[in-house]
C-alpha cells in the first residue's frame, strides 16, 4: 500500500499527464453607431464615459484603429466577414430601396463560430443582409437606449445553463442621428435621440453638456451650430456608456467577466459632414478597446494600425479555429454549409480566406512591428450616393483616390440637413469648413495626398506638389496592390479612366 507521500506524488504525476481543460472562450463584440474617439480614456476633456474608461484601464486601447468605410451597413458587413465591402458585395445600405446585400457565398463570423460549437446571439442594430449569411442563433429584441430592455434581452442569454461558449454581438443605436428609437417618450427627441428637457430614457441618467464646453475637432467649423450638435452627440454618447456598463454588470453577475473577450468599437466616426460617409480621419478613425481576460498586462496602449477587416480573424484566433497561416482550419470549413439564395456569388471569394489578420498578439505590445498600414474602400452610402473612394494609409502619408471626382460629393440626407453644414453652406463656397472650404469639400480632385504628421486634419493636398511626386507614385502602387489583393472590381478604372 502506498504511503501518504507516495500517494501524493502519484496523483501529482497523474494530473500532469491529464490533458489540460480548455479555458472558456466567450466573446462579446460591442459596436456603437457613429462614434469617434471622444471618450475619457482617449483624453477627451468633457466626455463622461466611466465604464469604457474602466475597460481601457483593464485592457488595451488602440489609438490607430480604423473602419474601412464610414457607412453603417457596409462597415458592419466588413466587421462580420473580415472582407472589404467591395468584395463581399455589401456596397451600401441594406434597408428600404437601397437594397444592397452581401454575396451568398460569404461566410460570416457568427456562422464560423456556430459551426465551431458556439451559441450566438445579436442585440440591437443589425443592418446587414441576407440574414442567412449573417446568421445568429438568436435575435434578442429590445431598444439599447432602454436599460430595462438591455437587461431583459441579454441577461437570460448570458446566464443560460449551457456548456458551449457564447458569442454576443451587442450593437447600440447611439450616438447615431435620428428620432426613430425613442417612441416611449411623449415629446420628440432631438436629432441625436436625446429626450426633451425633463424626460429621460428608461433607466438612463441623461448627461447634458454645455455647447461652450465641448471640444470641436479640426475637421469641423467652430460655430455655434456645430457646438450645439456636438453637445447633443456627447449626451447620446453618454447613454452608450451606460448601456455598456449594464452589460458589464450582467457579465460579472453571470460569472463570465474572467472568461470573455470584450471588444468595443464603432462602425465608423461621428455623424457629421467631414466624418461620416467620408474617408477622412474623422470618418474612419474610431475607438477600439479590447480586454482579453487571459492577458496579465492591463491598461496598455498599442500603437498598431488596426482595420476592421482584422476583427473577424482576431475573434476566430481567440476561439482557436485559425491555423498557423492565418486561415480558418480546414476541419471547420468542411462543416460550413453553403448558402443558396439567388446565386449572387463572388467566385473570387474563398471560404476561410479573409483580407485582414489577427491582432491578438498586439494586445500585449505597446510598440509593434508590421502593423503600419491600413486600407479603406467606400462606394455607396444611400443608393443615390455613388462616390467610390479607395485609400491606403501609413503612419505618415495617406492617399485617397476619388474615382468619381468629376461629380460633386454626395450627401447623406441627415448630414445635408444638419445645422453644422447648412450654416456654413449659407455663407457660400468660400466659407471655411474644417481645414477646407465648403467648395473644396464638395468638389474634390482625383487624388488627395496628405502628410498626416504635419497635417492631421487633411487640409493641404500634396498630390500636385512636384516635391511629393515620388511619394505619390509609391502610394498609388500600394493602392493598386491592395485592390488587386482584395479583388476590387473598381481596379479596372485605372485602365480606362
Amino acid at each position: 500500500m502506498l504511503k501518504y507521500r507516495d500517494r501524493f506524488l502519484f496523483f501529482v504525476c497523474f494530473a500532469v499527464l491529464l490533458p489540460a481543460v480548455a479555458a472558456p472562450r466567450n466573446v462579446v463584440l460591442i459596436v456603437a453607431d457613429d462614434q469617434s474617439q471622444t471618450l475619457g480614456c482617449y483624453g477627451d476633456p468633457v466626455a463622461r464615459t466611466p465604464n469604457l474608461d474602466a475597460l481601457a484601464a483593464d485592457g488595451t486601447l488602440f489609438r490607430n484603429a480604423f473602419a474601412t468605410t464610414a457607412s453603417c451597413s457596409a462597415s458592419r458587413s466588413v466587421i462580420l466577414s473580415g472582407l472589404h465591402n467591395h468584395a463581399n458585395g455589401q456596397y451600401g445600405h441594406v434597408h428600404h430601396f437601397h437594397k444592397f446585400q452581401s454575396y451568398d457565398n460569404v461566410v460570416s463570423l457568427p456562422r464560423y463560430l456556430s459551426v465551431a460549437g458556439y451559441r450566438t446571439a445579436r442585440f440591437g442594430k443589425y443592418h446587414v443582409a441576407p440574414e442567412q449569411v449573417y446568421q445568429f442563433d438568436e435575435a434578442l429584441r429590445g431598444n439599447p437606449r432602454n436599460l430595462d430592455h438591455v437587461t431583459k434581452a441579454c441577461k437570460p442569454f448570458l446566464e443560460q445553463a449551457d456548456d458551449r461558449p457564447f458569442f454576443l454581438y451587442f450593437c447600440t443605436h447611439d450616438p447615431h442621428r435620428g428620432n426613430g428609437f425613442a417612441k416611449e417618450l411623449p415629446e420628440a427627441p432631438d436629432r441625436f435621440g436625446n429626450p426633451s428637457p425633463g424626460k429621460h430614457h428608461v433607466g438612463v441618467e441623461e448627461v447634458v453638456y454645455d455647447s461652450k464646453d465641448v471640444p470641436v475637432p479640426g475637421f469641423l467649423p467652430d460655430s455655434p451650430a456645430a457646438r450645439a450638435e456636438l453637445a447633443q452627440y456627447y449626451q447620446s454618447q453618454a447613454r452608450v456608456d451606460q448601456s455598456v456598463g449594464r452589460l458589464f454588470a450582467m457579465l460579472k453577475e453571470a460569472g463570465h467577466w474572467d472568461d470573455t473577450l470584450i471588444l468595443y468599437l464603432a462602425d465608423h466616426g461621428m455623424a457629421f459632414p467631414g466624418a461620416k460617409t467620408t474617408v477622412y480621419d474623422g470618418g474612419l478613425r474610431t475607438p477600439l478597446i479590447v480586454r482579453n481576460p487571459y492577458n496579465d498586462q492591463r491598461g496598455l496602449e498599442s500603437d498598431a494600425m488596426i482595420s476592421w477587416v482584422d476583427l473577424t480573424p482576431t475573434v476566430l484566433d481567440f476561439a482557436g479555429v485559425l491555423s498557423d497561416d492565418g486561415k480558418v482550419e480546414q476541419g471547420l470549413l468542411q462543416k460550413v454549409k453553403p448558402v443558396r439564395l439567388n446565386k449572387q456569388r463572388n467566385d473570387e471569394l474563398k471560404p476561410g480566406v479573409m483580407h485582414g489578420r489577427s491582432f491578438l498578439e498586439t494586445l500585449t505590445q505597446e510598440k509593434t512591428t508590421g502593423w503600419d498600414q491600413i486600407s479603406a474602400s467606400h462606394t455607396f452610402h444611400e443608393i443615390q450616393m455613388y462616390y467610390p473612394m479607395r485609400v491606403v494609409q501609413e503612419r505618415r502619408y495617406k492617399l485617397i483616390w476619388n474615382i468619381a471626382h468629376q461629380q460633386p460629393y454626395p450627401f447623406a440626407s441627415d448630414l445635408w440637413e444638419s445645422k453644422t453644414w447648412q450654416t456654413q453652406l449659407a455663407k457660400g463656397y468660400d466659407a471655411p469648413y474644417g481645414q477646407k472650404t465648403v467648395g473644396e469639400y464638395v468638389h474634390r480632385p482625383a487624388f488627395e495626398l496628405y502628410d498626416l504628421q504635419q497635417d492631421p486634419y487633411e487640409g493641404d493636398n500634396l498630390a500636385d506638389d512636384p516635391a511629393y511626386a515620388e511619394v505619390l507614385e509609391t502610394m498609388k502602387k500600394k493602392l493598386k496592390d491592395m485592390q488587386e489583393r482584395t479583388n476590387d472590381p473598381w481596379i479596372m478604372k485605372w485602365r480606362y479612366e
